[in-house]
């Protein structure tokens, strides 16, 4: 099982120059991974607010080998030509590393609401399939040619394509929810969200079709020192240890990425 570090980008790391130094000091720790949340705006108790993009490209300028990506991107809210562009390009940068994390995103910190973004489930779950054709086609570097329900990209080519053939994606699945488990299936990973037990986890697992013909990953993870051998043991490829989002600090983060990675 690989590891990483799962970071909200807000306030003590709101500032990409510390993220990038902390990142770098992972790999130097031996972490497998650093990933960062895709917040526009967060709860009450959250002050500053990071650009997702601009931190993982100093991460990326500040490391050479841990895998780096946003957990997760709420699709449904991004222009998808835009976020292959920006995708695309992160994956040069950093020579091949990125992991693209997707999901419908939710309205929980009110960030749909409040930029007026759609917030029926269904309808972003629609727009999240469709976005993905489109990025999946966009990375080919062939002409797109997509006129859908939501989104249009009529005779656009993006190159440069990234440099890994197949990019990986994750998709998140909230627990309890079916639909996303078939999503996640078609893709390269599933980051299976609130999951306290590896009871839940054991379960979602059962229910998910994964494929036998490519590398495919299974992360869960917790915001605290609990034990991922449990998980490991039941098929999780990656542990996301994860940070409270509300107070947090540097020295929080550099105490757990010191102590480095609990392995079997």
């Amino acid at each position: 099982m690989r590891h990483a570090l799962f970071l909200p980008i807000f306030d003590g790391l709101s500032d990409p120059r510390v993220v990038a130094s902390v990142a770098a000091d992972a790999e130097e720790a031996g972490w497998d991974g650093v990933f960062v949340w895709d917040h526009i705006g967060y709860r009450e108790g959250v002050e500053l607010v990071a650009d997702p993009w601009v931190t993982m490209a100093a991460m990326a300028c500040a490391t050479s080998s841990v895998r780096i990506g946003p957990m997760i991107t709420p699709l449904p809210r991004r222009r998808p030509v835009k976020l292959a562009r920006e995708v695309a390009t992160l994956d040069r940068l950093s020579q091949g590393r990125v992991v693209l994390g997707v999901g419908i995103g939710g309205d929980g910190a009110g960030e749909l609401s409040a930029t007026g973004e759609e917030l029926d489930d269904k309808v972003r779950a629609a727009m999240l399939d469709e976005g993905l054709d489109v990025l999946t086609q966009a990375w080919t570097g062939e002409p797109l040619h997509h006129r859908g329900r939501h989104y249009v990209a009529d005779g656009i080519t993006l190159r440069p394509t990234p440099v890994q053939d197949r990019l990986p994606i994750w998709v998140a699945v909230r627990y309890g929810r079916s639909a996303p488990l078939r999503r996640a299936a078609r893709f390269d990973g599933v980051f299976p969200i609130e999951i306290d037990h590896p009871d839940k986890f054991a379960e979602t697992l059962a229910a998910l079709d994964r494929p036998t013909d490519r590398p495919y990953d299974v992360a869960v993870g917790a915001q605290d020192d609990t034990d991922p051998r449990p998980y490991e043991g039941l098929g999780a490829t990656w542990w996301m240890r994860g940070f409270s989002p509300y107070g947090i600090t540097e020295r929080t983060v550099r105490d757990v990425l010191r102590a480095g990675p609990l392995r079997s």
